[in-house]
Formats: C-alpha cells, sequence, structure tokens
C-alpha cells in the first residue's frame, strides 16, 4: 500500500490494513465489475464517499451474517461511496460480535412486532401471520418464530443503524477536516509570526 500520508490517522490506518484496488480487482469474487473497482473516486476520502461507505458497511454487515464485504463492495460502486472503508465498516458484525447482535436483534424484533416468545407455537404464530406483519411472515414461510423475529430485528439494524453511521460520520468528518483546517491556520500565523518577528530584527 501506498505510504503516503492523508488528512487523518484513520484514514492512514485503513489504507495500511485494507487491500489495494489491485488486489481487489483481481478477486475472482468481484471479476464480473472488478476493473470498476480501479476507480480512483472509489478509494478517495471526501465528505461525501465517508459516509457513504459507513452506512453501506453498517447496512450490509447487519443484512447478511456472511459476504457482507462483497456486497457492501459492489453497493459502493453505485452510491459512489468509499469501497475501502465501507468493507471495513461490515466487520461491525463478525464471529465475536455475532451472538450479541442476534440478542439485540431478537429483542429489537420482539419489541416492534410485539410476539410473546414464550408462547408455544399458537399465540405468538397468530399475532404473526395477522394482521400488519403478514407479508413479513409470508418471505420466510416455514421458518421458526424466534429465527423469524431475530431476522426481522436485524433488518431494523440494518436500515436504523445506516442511517445513524452516515448522520454520525457526516458530523464526524466535519469536526475531523475543522480541526485539521484550524492547525493548519495555526501553523501559518506562527510562520508569518516567524517572518515578521526576523524581518523586524533585520
Amino acid at each position: 500500500m501506498s505510504e503516503r500520508r492523508s488528512k487523518t490517522f484513520l484514514t492512514d490506518w485503513i489504507r495500511r490494513h485494507m487491500p489495494t484496488r489491485e488486489q481487489m480487482a483481481e478477486n475472482k469474487y468481484l471479476q464480473p465489475i472488478a476493473h470498476r473497482f480501479l476507480t480512483p473516486e472509489l478509494w478517495r476520502f471526501t465528505r461525501r464517499s465517508v459516509p457513504r461507505g459507513v452506512a453501506l458497511g453498517i447496512f450490509a454487515g447487519f443484512i447478511i451474517p456472511v459476504g457482507q464485504i462483497f456486497l457492501a463492495a459492489f453497493m459502493s460502486l453505485p452510491a459512489r461511496a468509499n469501497v475501502p472503508l465501507s468493507a471495513l465498516v461490515t466487520f461491525i458484525t463478525n464471529p465475536l460480535t455475532f451472538p450479541f447482535w442476534a440478542v439485540v436483534a431478537n429483542k429489537l424484533g420482539v419489541f416492534i412486532l410485539k410476539v410473546d416468545l414464550a408462547a408455544t407455537g399458537g399465540a405468538a404464530q397468530d399475532e404473526m401471520t395477522s394482521g400488519r406483519w403478514s407479508w413479513f411472515v409470508n418471505l420466510f414461510e416455514g421458518v421458526g418464530v424466534t429465527v423469524l423475529v431475530t431476522i426481522f430485528g436485524f433488518v431494523v439494524l440494518a436500515i436504523v443503524g445506516a442511517s445513524i453511521g452516515y448522520v454520525l460520520a457526516s458530523i464526524g468528518w466535519r469536526i475531523i477536516v475543522a480541526r485539521k483546517r484550524k492547525r493548519r491556520l495555526r501553523a501559518m500565523e506562527r510562520r508569518l509570526e516567524e517572518r515578521l518577528s526576523k524581518d523586524g530584527e533585520a
């Protein structure tokens, strides 16, 4: 990877730990669109690409348990999101954190769907298959109630988490850039003061 310095420590860290454009382009799973990963625009850290990359990474990480990196990469192309960042953020769900998120998704699904998982078969199933959530149940016909509720919770986490991630990343990026600009202005002021001081002594 390139050793060039970027605007923030975070971008430098990502560049050191993520694959290069060429490596992603050579990946066999991405062969159909591999040439598009060579586009420099997808690897720049900008005020638009960073929030989009975070949002897509969170969405992909929650929406599917495996292969989320490739899903994030695919979605980054039309969205013009930062590819390495979107891939990195998908690790919000991994073998170590997945049990925790599964419990959260289950609790969230129970809260939204108002399903009594203690009920065996009848009451819970009737609640799920009637009214406004019947369309969702039909998508996963034959799946147990607990699993179904957990899947629904993950869908909610993906949508809500992506939205929150986008907002926080946008705010964070503005703060980082503002601090960088402030440091640059202070450095310019110091250099100007030193120059004026030398001119005064001359």
